[in-house]
């Protein structure tokens, strides 16, 4: 146990180090280098680049430390936000490094560069002259604080707008994708029976109420035979989030909607969303299977759940079933497709990834899940992950617009 409590200590000081160095390049290109020493406009920078960190850190802190949800909120904003600016504000000046460098080697500008002066000839006095600065040759900014804030200005500029519009896209609701897929086993009868996805909702502090009926009126407007919420609905306890979800009790499908715990349920009380769920009047699917017009529709329990002995659990859920039906499953998270091509699954529907949410972090998410967005064939087993419907921590996307799906079952056989 102590040594692993000095692993944790020291991956935490690295981890710290490098959070903080990073924030250090930043405030060195885009303060230090473009202000001058005791300015007004390089304590403001300072001062931003302190804060920010700060309420980013705080926001992450702050959501299971029991303060009052109001505060969380309160700090959920800015914090998440800076976080998801400061990325894109790393990404710019690094790219911007490729034009400052070239630029910085050519012969600097000095600020003490005086204009020539020319003389002029006082009327009455004959040569007696005065001196007068020639205004095309003012005195000039020097090149290297010139360079400097041409990058860092066009830096902001494109991090301060690509958060911007993707925290429009998020804000927005999610858009309605649809897709066709067939499977060999699926009866004549189940042809065309369509399922509208939703994964990572991820209602808390930021996505509320009102982020929640936008999701319910776009899935509801499809008119789904059945709606599968594959995990991640919450970020936060069921006092502080009930109204915010209440909303969901409002979905219509002609055969309900079914709800699989994601890892976020299990970081928010997963036994009390577990009970609240059914509250408002949505099949949970815990280990379990129903059979449906067609096919049987199971759902296992997140990964998560087993540090409390409640992970996933495919022999429960589909040990016995009858091999000549169809099977979907919905599974929080696409690392459980090697269980599900083993016990014979048509259909795994997932989400998890966000598709990586902030490019490029869908390189960063594609190492640890065999799919991150789409639908791919594994063996017999086809897998699809949605995007989700929300965002985690900023509420921002970026080369990932969020999405609800709505898969329409094809039988071969029709």
């Amino acid at each position: 146990m102590e040594r692993a409590a000095v692993g944790i200590v020291v991956v935490l000081v690295v981890v710290l180090a490098v959070f903080g160095a990073l924030h250090w390049y930043v405030w060195r290109r885009l303060v230090r280098d473009t202000t001058v020493a005791g300015s007004v406009g390089r304590r403001i920078g300072t001062a931003i680049l302190v804060a920010g960190p700060l309420l980013l850190v705080a926001a992450g802190m702050t959501e299971r430390a029991g303060i009052p949800f109001l505060v969380v909120r309160f700090i959920a904003w800015p914090g998440y936000l800076w976080g998801a600016v400061f990325v894109y504000l790393l990404l710019a000046l690094l790219v911007g490094e490729v034009v400052r460098i070239p630029l910085l080697r050519q012969r600097d500008t000095t600020a003490t560069t005086v204009a020539p002066r020319t003389v002029e000839p006082v009327p009455g006095h004959g040569a007696t002259a005065l001196p007068k600065p020639d205004s095309a040759d003012a005195p000039r900014i020097p090149r290297r604080l010139f360079v400097s804030r041409a990058v860092g200005g066009a830096a902001a500029v494109a991090a301060v707008t690509t958060v911007g519009y993707g925290t429009y896209g998020v804000l927005s609701g999610p858009q309605v994708k649809r897709l066709t897929v067939p499977l060999a086993s699926l009866p004549r009868g189940a042809h065309g029976f369509r399922i509208a996805v939703v994964s990572d909702i991820h209602l808390g502090p930021i996505l509320g109420r009102g982020f929640a009926e936008r999701v319910v009126a776009t899935i509801n407007d499809t008119q789904p035979d059945l709606i599968a919420i594959v995990g991640d609905m919450v970020d936060g306890s069921v006092a502080d989030l009930r109204p915010a979800v209440a909303p969901l009790a409002g979905l219509r499908a002609r055969h309900g909607a079914y709800f699989v715990t994601g890892n976020h349920e299990y970081f928010s009380g997963a036994e009390q969303w577990i009970e609240h769920v059914q509250e408002l009047g949505i099949h949970l699917l815990a280990n379990t299977r129903t059979e449906l017009p067609g096919f049987d529709l199971a759902g296992v329990n997140d990964i998560q759940g087993e540090r409390t002995g409640q992970g996933p659990d495919f022999v429960k859920a589909l040990g016995d079933r009858d091999l000549s039906r169809t099977a979907v499953l919905l599974a929080h998270q696409p690392v459980l497709i090697e269980d599900a091509v083993a016990h014979g699954v048509d259909l795994q529907l997932s989400g998890h990834t966000h598709g990586g949410q902030l490019w490029p972090g869908n390189y960063l998410a594609g190492l640890v899940n065999p799919t991150v967005a789409g639908l791919e064939r594994y063996g017999d087993t086809q897998l699809y992950v949605t995007r989700g419907a929300g965002a985690w921590g900023p509420p921002v996307r970026v080369g990932a617009p969020s999405d609800i799906t709505v898969i329409e079952l094809a039988s071969k056989q029709a």
